[in-house]
């Protein structure tokens, strides 16, 4: 396109009010300026929208024709813009989100109560992928990430951390015993992480007192996975606190070495593009998953 805004803008201004002299009072420019912005059009359009006259201006037949086209579009411009300010206010449209199977499950599911309570008129879409997504690609607005961030294309605002335990349910610590010391753990069922590798750092220390990796006796890509076959009585798992305090409170897991175990925590960030203007409803909707973990952490 090449008129621009600002050239419909003196167009129509100058006929509403009948002269240059009065549209350049409403538009704030000087004389000169709206009479080159209208001369510009003109030579744009190739076409005279207007007959300059002593004692005023008409249209042209050309210029009638054009006015109406142009009373549209800034209308349909304005209309846009009084959309996107209500949006600001009252956030709608798609918000297509993506996490883990266990964050989506224990975190976020429990959440948007809430949320759809305060913002109705926003169009949740959930995605569970347990790997790393292309934001791009899978058409994803916000994803909620745990561990350390590796794409540096992407903005990240951190929702909290999580710590992880080494945990068995009492049912399988019955049959097999419970292990003294983690160099136990060769008599025993471990269930881990087919990747990443780091997955595997339980946080508990080995022999020479380096952070245990172990070697899982069951792997799996999903930590729901590991959780019910922990729940089952099937292994030893080491689960982070977002998905398994509810377990830990009511006795379904119990945890190995407490006072053994170090203090490792797994940091949560929600993450969106740097590049892309950051919509009103990933706005509200990660102020609604932030404001509610602070009022319940993980590990209480």
């Amino acid at each position: 396109m090449k008129t621009t805004l600002d050239e419909l803008q003196a167009f129509v201004a100058v006929v509403d009010t009948g002269s240059i002299t009065a549209a350049s009072e409403v538009l704030g420019l000087t004389i000169s300026a709206t009479s080159r912005t209208l001369g510009r059009l003109e030579e744009k359009l190739q076409t005279t929208l207007l007959r300059r006259t002593t004692r005023r201006l008409e249209l042209t037949e050309e210029g009638s024709t054009f006015l109406r086209h142009a009373r549209a579009i800034l209308a349909s411009v304005d209309e846009a813009e009084e959309q996107m300010a209500a949006r600001r206010l009252h956030p709608a449209g798609r918000l297509r989100v993506d996490a883990s199977t266990p964050f989506m499950l224990h975190v976020l599911v429990p959440l948007l109560d809430g949320f759809r309570a305060r913002y109705p008129k926003v169009e949740l879409e959930l995605d569970s992928n347990e790997g790393i997504v292309d934001l791009i690609e899978k058409r994803t607005d916000v994803a909620f990430r745990i561990g350390a961030l590796k794409d540096s294309t992407l903005h990240a605002r951190p929702v909290g951390t999580s710590r992880i335990r080494v945990l068995a349910s009492p049912g399988y610590l019955a049959r097999h015993g419970s292990p003294a010391d983690p160099e136990q753990f060769e008599s025993h069922t471990l269930l881990g992480f087919t990747q990443p590798e780091t997955l595997n750092d339980w946080p508990v220390r080995d022999a020479d007192g380096n952070t245990l990796r172990i070697r899982p006796t069951i792997a799996s890509s999903s930590g729901e996975t590991l959780r019910h076959m922990a729940l089952a009585g099937q292994g030893i798992a080491c689960l982070s606190d977002f998905m398994t305090g509810d377990d830990r409170r009511q006795g379904r897991l119990v945890q190995l070495f407490p006072g053994r175990t170090l203090d490792v925590r797994q940091p949560i960030n929600a993450v969106y593009y740097r590049n892309t203007a950051l919509a009103s409803r990933i706005t509200a909707f990660v102020d609604h998953v932030v404001q509610a973990l602070g009022k319940r952490p993980f590990d209480a």
